[in-house]
This record gives structure tokens, sequence and C-alpha cells, in this order.
């Protein structure tokens, strides 16, 4: 009982939970308890994870485009695409394209979407076409390519049409993603892999280079309407998959949001 009170005379320093005379042993005890208890809570709300992430708004645009927020938040697509490349794909990447395209289009009068402006790029001046080419055509694919890839869990399924033209124009489901994969893997460099619908209101798989688009008149190898394409510069993928491409590629195409693709085919189509 002596030593007892030692350790608790002790233990009375001006550090300790509980301070003032004539507090018994129990109490103390009690008191050093609920402390250390509401430490606990402290450290575990403080581990909690963090809220997923609001998509950013645009900046404000010098000029006629402007950078359209991302359609979920940057980690919405993983384990497919991760956070830190959506962040830097979107935020980096996709607004240097608007930026430099806003900066080229100066002095034009140009009022239609960057579609019809990249669609009529064989009519354009030629000091303005290049520029315009690249970044027009990096702004255009872009915003599709946000749009057609859905989180886990939404992509929904491809209309009744959609399906019947796949299994009919490219033969089957399975078909497309070979097709879609090979002119991934073919395309050498930088560029993307597409599903369109062409002139002739069929559904084809072809690629471009850099970011050429099938929209391009008098550029575009294989012309037509894309409704869904595989952004295949490695900005869109090094970060988690490194050289590995064809893993990247496969889980693309687990994370088409047949919703919009679907829309896209009817739009295309009228």
């Amino acid at each position: 009982m002596q030593q007892d009170s030692a350790d608790y005379r002790s233990a009375r320093s001006p550090a300790s939970p509980i301070a003032g005379p004539a507090v018994d042993r129990r109490t103390f005890i009690a008191a050093a308890a609920a402390a250390a208890g509401t430490a606990s809570v402290a450290f575990a709300q403080s581990a909690k994870p963090a809220a997923p992430t609001a998509p950013a708004a645009p900046a404000e645009a010098d000029g006629p485009f402007t950078l359209p927020p991302l359609p979920y938040a940057p980690e919405a697509l993983e384990p497919a695409i991760d956070a830190e490349t959506m962040r830097i794909h979107h935020g980096k990447h996709h607004a240097a394209y608007v930026k430099n395209l806003n900066a080229a289009v100066k002095g034009m009068n140009v009022t239609g979407s960057v579609e019809s402006l990249i669609a009529a790029i064989d009519a354009l001046p030629a000091d303005k076409r290049t520029a315009i080419r690249n970044n027009g055509g990096g702004h255009a694919n872009h915003s599709l390519f946000w749009l057609t890839l859905a989180p886990k869990g939404t992509a929904g399924e491809p209309t009744k049409e959609l399906a019947a033209a796949i299994e009919k124009d490219l033969g089957g489901m399975t078909a497309m993603r070979d097709a879609l994969t090979s002119n991934a893997m073919a395309r050498f460099g930088s560029g993307w892999s597409w599903l369109i619908v062409t002139p002739e209101r069929t559904l084809a798989v072809t690629n471009s280079p850099n970011q050429d688009s099938p929209l391009m008149r008098g550029i575009a190898e294989r012309p037509g309407t894309p409704i869904f394409g595989i952004d295949v510069w490695e900005h869109a993928y090094y970060l988690k998959y490194q050289n590995r491409r064809a893993d990247y590629v496969k889980a693309v195409l687990d994370s088409i949001a047949w919703t919009e693709v679907s829309k896209r085919y009817t739009a295309a189509l009228a």
C-alpha cells in the first residue's frame, strides 16, 4: 500500500490527465483511461479515408473553347485508370490543347463546335491548319474520351440497334474488342483506336496517329464519326501500366460507357 501511494504521487505531475489535490487512485486510473479513449477516437477520425474528390471546375477560357469538367471524380475509374493519371491527363494535357487551340483560332470568326471546326480542316487557312489539327483534334478526342468511359457498375449495355450493328458489321462484341485492341497495339507511337460510323452508315474500327480524328476531311485514312476511342498516348497510361499498353487497352474496353456510345451511334445515323 505504501508503494502504491508513492507511485500515485509520482504520477501526479503537471502532464498528468488530472490535476489538483485529494484525488484517490481509482479516480486517477479512470481519468487516464478516459483520456486514452479520447486520443484513440481522435486518431481513428484522422485515419478515415479522404472523401472522393469532386471534379474540378474548368478554368476561365481565353477564347471560344473551354475545358469541360470530368463527368466523374478523378478516382472514379479505378482500378482501370488511376486518379493521378486522370488529374494530369485532364487538367494538364487536355487543358493545354484547349489553351493552344484558343491561341490558334485567335482572329478567326469561330462560332461552331470543335468537331465542326476540325471536320473542315482542309478548308482552314494554311498557316492555322497544323495548330488546329493538333490542338483541335486533342480537344475533340479527349472530350469524347471522358464521356465514353464509365465508373465500374455504371457502364450500361448497348441498345438493341447498336448491338445488332456490332454483330452485323463487326462480327460481334468479341470481334469488335479484338479489332479495337489490334488497332490500338498496331499504332506505332502516339494515337487513337476508334469505333466509327462510316459515311455508309456502318460500323468500322480504325486508328489514327497523334491527335488526328476520323472527322478530319482529307486527312483521316478511314473517315467517319467517332463514337468511341482509346487514347494510346503514353501519358494516358504510363503512370499505372508503364509499357503494358495491352493491359491498359483491356481495362479501357472493360470501362466503355455503353449508354453514351449508344446515344452517339443514334446521333451519327441521324
